[in-house]
């Protein structure tokens, strides 16, 4: 699968990417199925996102984002799960995009091993195109309009009552630490997932993650009856918003990517946006002994924050479980993303970095330097008289 296409790698470089980009033959032949797409032009964009294909192309009706995935990671029913919820939300208000139907009816469309589809382009500017999950917002406004964009989204998403996602690479759920016992739900994990099971680095990764997350299961755990199941984005980066314009004042205008959705809760999503944005895992990357030294943006923090509680006050029983939900909300993701290099790539040692560099480096930051630079500060915040929400 040579290219010359480039892709976030793992530690925050471009690498050659895994997937051949999208050619405008390819697009021509899909298009000419989607009757509201018109004819392609031109392509005008090659994502940089490592997980699939993707591009923004022109054509004579306007502009389309159009992904290419392989058929191990998603198939005609892993897109429909992501498609129905996006509909959901379209027929309640949110701004997500259109996603386009071919004339069958089709939103999800297999062609050999890859299985496409088209979303309209929204209005927007994508001022963080080229941003990596783990890299901060410009801007405290942009902070606060991310989670007021989250929070909106978390009010129409009720009433989605689909059951969890089929397993599937890529998917950040949340069963292991909303078990009594993780352990055992790990083990079920695992055992749904045999090319991760099977890997030489996994059980001494899965273990040690149990033992050092102990402590925040204990913490969340008789909170978790106050988590009302929900359907969630789970990957609320600024790079996944739209914007109004490139100003530091800019509003998130449209949310994108909704490939990591699944049926969660929102404190869990709400963790995951703290998670990808707040504090800068690269420099962890870099050097996993200076763990003190990791960059945490505590008024990035605040703004998150309040913005949600302007439209989504928590109740005392949410705003004590985000501390320890931000420590555990990374455990899936990790592993699911193990399973796709594991699984997809064969690539041993791009899986070694998601469970020994993501899943234990960071759980091993939350139990030392993470727990007073991030998590007593969710704390504090959580016990503050001044919280929007309830008291």
């Amino acid at each position: 699968m040579s290219t010359t296409a480039k892709a976030h790698g793992m530690d925050g470089t471009l690498v050659e990417a895994d997937w051949l980009p999208l050619t405008l033959v390819e697009v021509r032949a899909l298009l000419v199925d989607l009757p509201n797409c018109g004819e392609p032009i031109e392509i005008l964009s090659v994502s940089p996102r490592p997980f699939s294909a993707a591009s923004v192309v022109a054509t004579r009706t306007g502009r389309v984002f159009i992904k290419r995935h392989h058929r191990t990671v998603r198939d005609r029913e892993g897109l429909l799960e992501e498609h129905r919820f996006m509909k959901h939300l379209r027929e309640h208000g949110a701004p997500v995009p259109r996603v386009f139907a071919a004339s069958s009816g089709e939103t999800a469309m297999e062609r050999g091993e890859w299985t496409y589809e088209v979303h309209e382009a929204p209005a927007g500017v994508d001022i963080y195109e080229d941003a990596l999950s783990w890299t901060p917002f410009r801007s405290i406004a942009h902070a606060r309009s991310a989670g007021e964009a989250l929070a909106r989204l978390h009010l129409v998403a009720q009433g989605f009552d689909a059951p969890r996602r089929k397993t599937q690479p890529l998917v950040a759920g949340f069963t292991i630490f909303a078990a009594d016992d993780p352990g055992a739900a790990m083990e079920r994990y695992l055992a749904a997932r045999p090319a991760l099971a099977h890997a030489a680095v996994t059980r001494a990764s899965c273990d040690e993650s149990l033992e050092l997350l102990a402590p925040y299961h204990a913490e969340l755990l008789p909170l978790l009856p106050a988590l009302k199941p929900l359907w969630t984005h789970n990957d609320l980066h600024a790079s996944n918003l739209l914007w109004s314009d490139a100003g530091d004042d800019a509003q998130a205008v449209a949310i994108i990517d909704f490939g990591l959705a699944d049926r969660t809760n929102a404190m869990h999503d709400l963790a995951q946006a703290i998670e990808r944005n707040i504090v800068e895992w690269l420099e962890l990357m870099q050097d996993s002994t200076r763990g003190e030294d990791v960059r945490v943006h505590i008024d990035h923090l605040h703004a998150l924050l309040d913005g949600y509680e302007q439209v989504r006050p928590l109740t005392d029983a949410e705003a004590a479980a985000l501390a320890p939900m931000t420590a555990l909300c990374h455990a899936e993701f990790a592993l699911t993303e193990a399973d796709y290099f594991i699984g997809v790539l064969h690539s041993e040692d791009e899986a070694r970095v998601a469970l020994i560099d993501y899943l234990i480096g960071h759980a091993r930051w939350f139990r030392g330097a993470g727990d007073h630079k991030l998590l007593d500060a969710i704390r504090r915040w959580a016990g503050t008289p001044e919280r929007v929400g309830e008291q």
